[in-house]
C-alpha cells in the first residue's frame, strides 16, 4: 500500500525527487510498476480495506450484542428505573399543574364572588339612597298636601265668614228698609210757627 501511495504522489507531482515514505520504501521501487498493475494493486487494496471495515463492523456488531446479551437484566433494570422515575416526575408535574391550576380557579373564583358581593353592596346602597329619596319626596309631598289642604280649609273659612256676612248685612238693610226692629229713626212731625 505504501507503495501504491508514493506512486500516486509520483504521478500527481510529477516530480522525480524523493518522497518522504517509511524508510523500507525506496524511491527506485516505484518505478518497478506500470500503471495497470498499480490500478491492480489499488483494487486489491480497496478490497481488503472493505473486507477489513466490513469484518470489523460485523466484530463490532458481534461485540455489542454479546454486551448486550450479558447485561440485558441490567439494562432492562435500568430501563424499568429510569422509566419508573419519569412516570414520578410526570405524576409529581402533573400534580403540581393541577394544584396550580386548581388554585387559580379558586382565585377566579374568590374575584368573581368579591366582585359580586361589591355589586351587591353597591346595588344596596343604591337602592336604600332610592328608598331614602322617595322617603323624603313623600313626606314633602304628605307636607305639601297638607298645606294645600289647610290653604283650602283657611280659603272655605273666609269663603264662609265672607257669606255669613253678606247674609248679615243683607238682613241687615232689609231691616232698615222694613223698618224692624228700630233699625229706623223715628220721625217727628212738629209744627212750629213763623213769627
Amino acid at each position: 500500500m505504501v507503495r501504491v501511495l508514493a506512486a500516486k504522489l509520483i504521478l500527481i507531482r510529477g516530480k522525480k525527487k524523493p518522497l518522504k515514505l517509511k524508510e523500507h520504501v525506496l524511491y527506485k521501487d516505484v518505478y518497478k510498476f506500470t500503471p495497470n498493475q498499480i490500478r491492480q494493486q489499488e483494487i486489491e487494496e480497496k478490497l481488503i480495506e472493505e473486507e477489513t471495515a466490513r469484518r470489523v463492523e460485523e466484530l463490532v456488531a458481534k461485540r455489542v450484542e454479546e454486551e448486550l446479551e450479558k447485561r440485558k437484566d441490567e439494562i432492562e433494570r435500568e430501563v424499568l428505573r429510569r422509566v419508573e422515575e419519569a412516570k414520578r416526575i410526570m405524576e409529581k408535574q402533573l400534580l403540581e399543574e393541577l394544584e396550580r391550576q386548581r388554585q387559580a380557579e379558586l382565585a377566579a373564583q374568590k374575584a368573581r364572588e368579591e366582585e359580586e358581593r361589591a355589586k351587591r353592596e353597591e346595588l344596596e346602597r343604591i337602592l336604600e339612597e332610592n328608598n331614602r329619596k322617595i322617603a323624603e319626596a313623600q313626606a314633602k309631598l304628605a307636607e305639601e298636601q297638607l298645606k294645600i289642604v289647610e290653604e283650602q280649609r283657611k280659603i272655605h273659612e273666609e269663603r264662609m265668614k265672607l257669606e255669613q256676612e253678606r247674609q248679615r248685612q243683607q238682613k241687615e238693610e232689609q231691616k232698615i228698609i222694613l223698618g224692624k226692629g228700630k233699625s229706623r229713626p223715628k220721625l217727628s212731625f212738629s209744627l212750629k210757627s213763623q213769627d
